[in-house]
């Protein structure tokens, strides 16, 4: 069976990579941030199993790493950007609008894999691991992806990790936010933010008004999504503080419709803010663009339209 640890031993793999490449050009910054990075994703399972196990030093060493990516990241020297010179240099003959196939084949693989997955056995056992077979489909659509483009591009492997190299330190310490982003919401969950919702929210608006209730909940999740950069982490702290309590047990509000349209809200956020790094910084850089907000400000009608329209959609469609 493909397991989900596979796929993180993979990315683990290709951090290692990239931090040998950094080392031999004696970018030392960069070569540890990525070493550090890398033993996350190779050594996560031994530090669960030693944890499990009463072994208290490898969640102690790998919270120092978290410590150390901090420092590193805070001096400023990680993030690298290549003349377009030099990236004309390195770039094979062109090849148009096929580059950007590969690109797409990432999430059609994906759900490709997604869809096809029952029906991929050896003999009585499943080839993907059923209890993350989005994140295991994802990993081998990448695989898929990456062979595709070296054909496209007619390159080999070792190019297209020099190129994945030269990606990673352009990004730099950027690359690790949608990870951080994505589990700050059950941190906020967890440590009752979303009571504290509630009560604010009570004290402020009347709750016996759905459409009140139903734009503290947009509002919500909106502004959550612009503090936290993703709509994942804001999801379980604005549910849980209005979304469950005041629209689905005292409205009536059908959860599965505010869910979907609420996260869908929650994106009109990402538009926003430059919290959501991965979306409107890293492009920002990697097209060398002389406004670093301009993804933000490019997308601001979107956002705001996107917003009024799920208001109405909730409104009319939740509470059917």
């Amino acid at each position: 069976m493909i397991q989900v640890e596979y796929v993180y031993w993979l990315v683990g793999a290709f951090l290692l990579v990239a931090a040998g490449m950094n080392a031999r050009e004696r970018h030392w910054p960069k070569a540890a941030f990525w070493l550090v990075l890398s033993s996350a994703f190779l050594l996560g399972d031994f530090v669960q199993l030693a944890t499990a196990e009463g072994l208290r030093w490898p969640a102690q060493a790998m919270g120092l790493g978290v410590i150390a990516l901090g420092v590193l990241a805070a001096r400023g020297s990680l993030q690298t950007r290549a003349s377009s010179e030099e990236r004309h240099r390195e770039t094979p003959a062109p090849v148009g609008n096929r580059l950007f196939a590969p690109a797409l084949a990432i999430p059609l693989a994906t759900l490709a894999l997604v869809l096809v997955a029952p029906y991929l056995r050896w003999g009585d056992t499943p080839l993907l691991d059923g209890s993350h077979l989005t994140l295991v489909s994802l990993g081998l659509a990448c695989v898929i992806a990456l062979a595709y483009a070296q054909r496209t591009t007619r390159s080999n492997l070792s190019q297209s990790l020099a190129q994945g190299r030269r990606l990673l330190d352009t990004v730099g310490c950027v690359a690790l936010l949608p990870m951080l982003l994505a589990t700050l919401g059950s941190v906020f969950a967890a440590t009752g933010v979303g009571d504290a919702i509630a009560a604010i929210v009570g004290a402020v608006i009347p709750t016996d008004s759905r459409t009140a209730c139903l734009a503290a909940f947009a509002l919500g999740m909106v502004l959550f999504t612009v503090i936290m950069g993703n709509a994942f982490a804001a999801f379980p702290v604005m549910m849980a503080g209005i979304g469950l309590p005041l629209l689905v047990l005292q409205h009536g509000a059908q959860p599965a419709v505010l869910g979907a349209i609420g996260m869908l809200t929650g994106y009109c956020g990402t538009l926003l803010t430059p919290m959501a790094a991965n979306f409107n910084i890293v492009p920002a850089v990697l097209l060398e663009l002389r406004d670093q907000y301009g993804v933000i400000r490019a997308q601001v009608p979107t956002a705001l339209a996107l917003l009024a329209v799920n208001f109405l959609l909730m409104g009319w469609l939740a509470f059917r």
